[in-house]
């Protein structure tokens, strides 16, 4: 059974930095491709970004470009994301995911290819 488990949320300033950090346990993440999403109150959940394991594919939100990056430890099973030049938009719960399909490319961004999922972690950003 994979599990997920974020850690890392918490409160900040507009402006400034945070990381979250997601741990797989069960089994290795390093065949696993790992995304991350987000739903703030009221609001839909949405994609954040996504690394495919199939071919290393890097994808984000254009909400987030240039701001946010992710990245992984493999040795750690471990994915991280790290938040720069946080808004107040970017508040919202933050989940990881996994998955082991072929997950490339535009389907980085869609839920529905993801498997596992964490609990999520709360980002508050304030103005």
């Amino acid at each position: 059974q994979v599990q997920l488990v974020e850690s890392g949320g918490g409160l900040v300033q507009a402006g400034g930095s945070l990381s979250v950090s997601c741990t797989v346990s069960g089994r290795t993440s390093s065949r696993y491709t790992m995304g991350w999403f987000r739903q703030a109150p009221a609001k839909e959940r949405e994609f954040v970004a996504g690394n495919s394991w199939v071919d290393g594919t890097i994808a984000y939100a254009d909400s987030v470009k240039g701001r946010f990056t992710i990245s992984r430890d493999n040795a750690k099973d471990t994915v991280y994301l790290q938040m720069n030049s946080l808004k107040p938009e970017d508040t919202a719960v933050y989940y990881c995911a996994a998955t082991n399909k072929w997950t490339i490319g535009a389907r980085l961004s869609r839920q529905n290819e993801y498997v596992y999922w964490g609990q999520g972690t709360q980002v508050t950003v304030s103005s």
